[in-house]
């Protein structure tokens, strides 16, 4: 694990002991980046590569902090928390302006619906760990993994497209609902898997446009994967 400055923003009120445990092409730590910020905070980057030295996120050391063995993790002294949907909410609720929940109870349900079906449902049939079961312990080809991961990727998106849909007064062209939130925060690291493993997206042009009009925004582009990678031989 190596420690680097992040180029994340800073705010006043944050602790400067923060530690963000992140893998650059983690679609989970992704999201957080985005909401960190998003939202001005910074926290200390401690980059645990998924690949290098067999997986770091198997070490002891990782283990003792994450013991599901998985990135992100968030550690501040003896407070250690887990899983990105609960950091970014951990996070929504301490620092709550900029919103990234907003609206009423009703409303704020909905984006939190939309975001779980990205983060509970397509997300973890083609994280890393899952295709290298399929290749290792399954014997799956390398071409079968890739369908694989498209097809899962590929049901879901029909559903987040048709529910965009089915919205369509209530939603932006530039957002999955009427600003920036949770579910845009959630929507663009899994484009970003989808276009890596070349995902037909033609069917989804709501999906697409907002990821086009997101990935322009200062504070989505600087947590991008290219850009925290560039960072890494850049301290």
């Amino acid at each position: 694990m190596t420690d680097r400055k992040s180029s994340m923003n800073s705010r006043s009120d944050l602790d400067q002991e923060w530690v963000l445990y992140d893998y650059y092409r983690s679609s989970a730590a992704f999201r957080v980046r985005i909401v960190l910020n998003y939202k001005n905070l910074k926290a200390m980057s401690s980059h645990v590569s998924l690949i290098d030295n067999g997986g770091e996120q198997f070490s002891e050391a990782y283990t003792n902090i994450n013991p599901q063995q998985l990135i992100p993790s968030l550690q501040m002294g003896d407070f250690q928390l887990t899983q990105s949907l609960a950091i970014i909410e951990y996070l929504e609720e301490r620092y709550p302006t900029p919103a990234i929940l907003p609206g009423t109870a009703n409303e704020r349900a909905i984006i939190r619906a939309f975001s779980y079906s990205i983060s509970c449902d397509i997300h973890p049939l083609n994280n890393l760990r899952v295709q290298k079961y399929l290749v290792n312990e399954l014997q799956c080809s390398n071409e079968q993994k890739e369908q694989w991961v498209r097809e899962w990727i590929h049901r879901g998106f029909i559903a987040l497209e048709t529910q965009l849909n089915s919205q369509a007064s209530s939603v932006s062209s530039d957002y999955c609902f009427s600003t920036f939130s949770l579910a845009d925060v959630c929507l663009i690291p899994q484009i970003y898997n989808a276009k890596r493993f070349e995902v037909d997206m033609s069917a989804f042009p709501k999906l697409e446009n907002i990821y086009r009009q997101c990935s322009q925004l200062d504070f989505v582009n600087n947590a991008s994967p290219e850009v925290v990678e560039k960072s890494l031989s850049n301290p």
